[in-house]
């Protein structure tokens, strides 16, 4: 994700390497304890059984993606590579008693793919509700919901998404999930990045508490890692009651691998100690796309488009893949036109999919924010928090070089695109900082706003993951109150931010404006936490500025 979680050091002094400590019980363990942990004890007397739920994912006006993971036998738990091959049949009906069934078919789980199955369903009609299931040796798994596009050249009157990033296992539980799942209104929640969290326990942001612990308890460095840690998020009953309510669309961002990736490396792993980076990324990306309703779509990464009939498309960035190392704070290379965020090929694809959109709204999915974003003159006790929390020196210059202001070129020349081309209604839907935003996309943030802004963007708080008022053990709200009228003093693109609470997003569009109502939750510790709406903001049609609305939709 980005760089707040950087190791509370500067990025100039090399952090202890508490990674090489467990690299030997990870090597000689895969396959014991830890990965126990991975299930419920339930697992032992009910296989063949599916213990981590269904989801669907990525829809299109014919078809949807369908997943779930069986386990056939009670040593057959996640990242374990045991247990047989086992034959897993699904159906699709138009309703939730399955007596109007419209297509079924079977495949093979194996521990090639760690017993996870997708099945890619087509022949459907568009913006249609289906349910689904999977059966294995006699078991039935739970139903799901499943939902398709609107037809590519359809009048869409409405859409609307659930919109959440950040969930960390450890510090909490996710409620937001719960919310967005018993709402019973969404065409699809997207996930912006930072699915699961790659660190050892006790090892990032939990305000001193380790709320539930992880499994693997080491940092996950290989297949099997990757695969169990997946296998326990998808214990949640929160996460798997969303999966099975809505589809998702989602991107990874930096935690799906490691800390600050990059196309060469990661600041959370250590070359020779850790093995090569190379293995440990296509450990993370496999059993991400094993685990994920997600198709890998262009050369095995996350980036791709999907429609909504002609109100919106939505181009999913991989901003991790192709990136060049992040700068140096303060050294110039922020500017440095050989460096990119995107890479050549994929900002091309981006540029000629914006250029190209005959529909009403061009969403991005977007991992990182890329408004511009400086400190301003914080107090010395609120500027070390949030510094810790971007990953930045904390008694130095503000800048984070993980987001769209570490590539500025890239940037430039993105936004020069839309303007020379009069591409309006582009609405970036970001995560990664912990914060919920609401911001103009100025094209020169010097002049803003006497210069033009170019487009919008919407970024979403974490689910768990720690923000600033975790970082100084305050209550919400107490940084936010003198923490954002700074921020917004030296970003005058800003809006709104709210730097203290965990939630989720609800993106709401019709033709007329694009609204995000942010909510928040009591508390993220707490199983039953309770959900209230907090702001709203709204960017309408042809005027690429956001603006405060007073109800949610």
């Amino acid at each position: 994700m980005t760089s707040r979680h950087r190791s509370l050091t500067s990025p100039n002094v090399p952090a202890p390497r508490r990674r090489t400590v467990v690299k030997a019980a990870a090597t000689g363990a895969v396959l014991a304890a830890p990965l126990a942990g991975a299930l419920p004890a339930r697992a032992a007397t009910e296989a063949p059984a599916f213990l981590h739920g269904v989801a669907s994912g990525d829809p299109l006006p014919d078809g949807i993606l369908l997943w779930t993971r069986v386990t056939p036998t009670a040593e057959a738990i996640p990242g374990s590579g045991l247990g047989p091959d086992v034959r897993v049949s699904w159906i699709v009906a138009r309703d939730k008693s399955f007596t109007n069934v419209v297509a079924k078919g079977s495949t093979t789980a194996t521990a090639a793919t760690d017993h996870t199955v997708k099945a890619d369903i087509r022949g459907l009609a568009p913006a249609t509700d289906y349910w689904f299931r999977f059966s294995a040796g006699g078991t039935d798994s739970p139903a799901g919901r499943a939902r398709t596009a609107p037809a590519n050249d359809a009048a869409v009157a409405n859409l609307r998404f659930g919109v959440v990033s950040c969930a960390n296992w450890e510090a909490g539980y996710f409620a937001a999930y719960r919310h967005l799942a018993v709402r019973g209104d969404l065409d699809a929640w997207l996930h912006l990045g930072d699915y699961i969290y790659e660190y050892g326990t006790g090892e990032y942001g939990t305000r001193g508490t380790v709320v539930r612990p992880h499994a693997p308890a080491h940092e996950i460095l290989t297949l099997a890692d990757y695969r169990t840690r997946h296998g326990r998020y998808k214990t949640d009953p929160d996460l798997q009651a969303l999966h099975a309510a809505a589809p998702v669309v989602a991107i990874w961002d930096d935690h799906e691998i490691a800390n600050d990736t990059w196309s060469g490396g990661a600041e959370n792993h250590t070359e020779g100690a850790e093995g090569a980076w190379a293995a440990r990324q296509a450990a993370a990306k496999q059993a991400y796309f094993e685990w994920m309703p997600v198709r890998p779509a262009i050369a095995g990464t996350t980036y791709r488009r999907l429609r909504f009939g002609k109100l919106a498309d939505l181009s999913l960035l991989d901003l991790r893949s192709f990136r060049s190392q992040q700068a140096s704070v303060g050294n110039g290379d922020v500017d440095d036109p050989d460096r990119t965020l995107t890479g050549r090929a994929q900002l091309d694809w981006l540029k000629t999919g914006l250029s190209s959109s005959d529909t009403t709204w061009r969403l991005v999915g977007n991992s990182v924010m890329i408004s511009p974003f400086a400190i301003g003159s914080l107090s010395a006790e609120l500027l070390k928090p949030l510094a810790k929390l971007l990953g930045l020196p904390q008694e130095g210059l503000a800048l984070n070089t993980d987001q769209w202001d570490g590539y500025t070129d890239d940037r430039r020349e993105l936004l020069a695109h839309l303007r020379a081309n009069a591409i309006r209604n582009t609405v970036f839907l970001t995560g990664d900082i912990h914060m919920a935003w609401a911001n103009d996309v100025p094209v020169n943030a010097g002049t803003y706003p006497l210069s033009a802004s170019a487009a919008t963007e919407f970024v979403v708080t974490s689910v768990t993951s720690d923000n600033l008022d975790d970082l100084v053990k305050v209550p919400q709200g107490t940084v936010s109150a003198v923490a954002s009228p700074v921020i917004r003093a030296a970003n005058r693109h800003v809006h709104w931010v709210d730097t203290d609470r965990h939630g989720y997003g609800v993106l709401d569009i019709t033709a007329d404006r694009a609204q995000m109502d942010y909510y928040v939750l009591s508390d993220r510790t707490k199983a039953d936490a309770t959900s209230s709406w907090s702001r709203s903001y709204r960017t309408l049609s042809g005027t690429q500025k956001v603006e405060r609305t007073y109800d949610p939709v």
